[in-house]
């Protein structure tokens, strides 16, 4: 019996499983999910043969992640799943071929620690590698949400968060001297929330 599509890829973001149609990770092989939850974007990468890393600020998130990998890929060891937040990442610089910050980049307090999380983000991918980054936006909404100052705004789902938008994305892209290989995308909740799709290349 065939593995069914939820065996295969788990619950992964959908744009992100996009990104795998494409082929556009194909020759990527070192991976850090930084702010893996529960791993739902993994069980892909830890079915094939991937060097997956991941870190997450929850010890429950990690230890679920290593539950995980224990039984999709137990040759990896279980060092490879830290408790760390983005912007207290060890690793070293130019380690990873491919990022994932899936609904992480918008707990940002302020500026300043948006700023940061990106920054080690970056600083650990190799030259070539990728960013995959989904987080909300007001990309849609802009006259529905309230301003509350450093970046943060009460959303109309009653959630405060971090939130970009297009002009700031194109100028961080600029500013980090990288390549936007796919148009920024964003999928509107009814209205209530924003999430944008923002795939980097680093040059």
């Amino acid at each position: 019996m065939q593995p069914d599509l939820q065996q295969l890829y788990g619950n992964i973001d959908i744009y992100l499983f996009d990104q795998l149609l494409k082929g556009t990770y194909n020759n990527c092989h070192k991976i850090l999910d930084a702010g893996c939850g529960g791993g739902r974007n993994l069980v892909y990468f830890l079915r094939n043969g991937y060097d997956v890393y991941a870190i997450d600020p929850n010890p429950q998130a990690v230890e679920a992640v290593k539950g995980l990998s224990k039984s999709l890929a137990p040759a990896i060891p279980s060092t490879n799943f830290t408790i760390s937040a983005a912007e207290d990442m060890s690793f070293d610089d130019a380690e990873f071929d491919l990022v994932i910050s899936s609904a992480v980049l918008h707990f940002a307090k302020d500026q300043a620690h948006f700023d940061n999380m990106l920054n080690f983000m970056w600083r650990v991918l190799k030259p070539g590698g990728y960013l995959f980054a989904r987080l909300a936006s007001d990309i849609g909404i802009e006259k529905l949400v309230l301003p509350l100052g450093d970046g943060r705004y009460l959303l109309p789902d009653g959630s405060e968060r971090f939130l970009v938008d297009e002009q700031m994305l194109l100028q961080y892209t600029q500013r980090l001297n990288a390549q936007l290989h796919e148009p920024i995308k964003t999928t509107n909740v009814q209205n209530l929330r924003c999430m944008t799709t923002w795939c980097l290349r680093k040059v």
